[in-house]
């Protein structure tokens, strides 16, 4: 038994009737409702989140403004990869979010982007990388997804990749899948669709009134371009 005991300790393994646990930290949500659904207590680090919307500006980027200005505050830098609106700066400072070590990169196309993704998690110096991928023509290769999962497994950094709603139907190799939409004013509705360990019974309801929105619908004024390979992002 106690040989059984040690094997279950590995993150790899859970049982079905309890949450899995993790290989590291975790890093608080701000929303302790939605932490005590998520193993480990908040947005894994070493694994890829995948946040399912059916179109921007619900408040999805709020969801994540506590969890982002606290690795700020300990001095991790942070990578938006194609964000579809540029984010507003003057609100990001107000949630306690460094200008001075956040990247935003804005690539002309979806390859670009997985890229650049796969980029930021390999250099080991974020402490979150937060990639948007659009709906298009294709499904995003299951092949691309896994080498993100993968290059996040060798690090202790948050990644949080937006996808629209439609993609719920295409397999996954992230380790939490969420799917949200937006409830009354200020408010979120959340379905976990995947996790480690027992199935989630009901959505969680999310209070961001006590977060100022960061999603303004401001084009992005920065030229996009690809990056080419080898490039560092800067």
């Amino acid at each position: 038994m106690s040989a059984l005991a040690k094997l279950l300790e590995h993150p790899a393994l859970w049982r079905g009737n309890t949450l899995a646990p993790v290989r590291t930290a975790s890093v608080a949500s701000g929303f302790p409702r939605l932490d005590r659904e998520l193993p480990g207590g908040g947005w894994p680090t070493g694994a890829l989140t995948e946040i399912l919307v059916a179109g921007h500006g619900i408040g999805e980027v709020s969801m994540l403004l506590p969890a982002l200005a606290r690795l700020s505050s300990a001095g991790r830098w942070q990578i938006w990869i194609a964000p579809p609106h540029a984010p507003y700066a003057p609100t990001l400072v107000q949630a306690g979010i460094a200008l001075a070590r956040l990247i935003v990169v804005t690539p002309e196309h979806q390859c670009d982007a997985l890229w650049a993704i796969e980029q930021a998690l390999r250099s080991s110096v974020c402490g979150a990388v937060v990639g948007w991928l659009p709906a298009a023509r294709r499904a995003v290769p299951y092949a691309a997804l896994r080498r993100l999962q993968v290059a996040a497994e060798d690090n202790d950094v948050v990644v949080l990749l937006f996808r629209p709603a439609a993609a719920g139907r295409e397999s996954s190799p992230a380790v939490l899948r969420l799917s949200i939409e937006p409830a009354a004013a200020g408010h979120l509705t959340v379905h976990i669709l995947k996790r480690r360990g027992l199935p989630a019974e009901a959505p969680i309801h999310l209070n961001l009134n006590r977060h100022h929105a960061v999603d303004r619908r401001h084009p992005a004024k920065t030229p996009a371009r690809s990056i080419p390979t080898g490039e560092p992002i800067n």
